[in-house]
């Protein structure tokens, strides 16, 4: 899906710095994608653009409630079982490669349990539950920063598999 920006509006986000240039991009990609990540409107998407909303989705979730509530939150299969770890590899995000892969193994073991709808106290109690995805969400906190760092690198390299330029 051809997803077009104002060259303009990249220069302005990328002087904010990567976080401002990812999310430029990553907004642009998503309301292109009709405002929803679902199985209707990924495959209108090519890999890179998938992968880029899959990084933001691994983000905000983790940031905001760690593995365990990605995991609950139903974004396991897309995180875990896609090869969204290798693309973070190849674009150069070894460590958080790792980290997903190790997340993998915790998802197997864990995510019917953690998929189960439940009360806000009962998935409050998931995190007492489940200790082994604290040390996930602490390395995940650590490298967060290189991590989008390192993404918006390979965008900025790779413009033209994100999004069109437009003068």
């Amino acid at each position: 899906m051809e997803v077009n920006v104002q060259e303009s509006e990249l220069r302005e986000a990328a002087a904010q710095g990567a976080d401002a240039f990812l999310s430029c991009i990553h907004d642009r990609i998503y309301e292109t994608a009709g405002g929803e990540v679902c199985a209707e409107n990924l495959p209108l998407l090519n890999g890179e653009q998938t992968t880029l909303l899959a990084y933001f989705i691994l983000r905000r979730e983790v940031m905001d409630g760690g593995f365990v509530q990605l995991i609950h939150n139903g974004y396991g299969p897309f995180i875990f079982l896609n090869p969204f770890a290798k693309a973070l590899r190849l674009w150069g995000a070894h460590d958080m490669s790792k980290l997903i892969y190790k997340g993998r193994k915790l998802f197997e073991q864990y995510g019917d349990q953690l998929q189960t709808d439940c009360t806000d106290e009962e998935f409050m109690a998931l995190f007492e539950q489940y200790p082994e995805f604290d040390d996930l969400d602490d390395a995940f906190i650590e490298m967060e920063e290189e991590t989008t760092d390192c993404i918006a690198h390979y965008v900025d390299e790779h413009i033209e598999l994100f999004v069109t330029p437009q003068s």
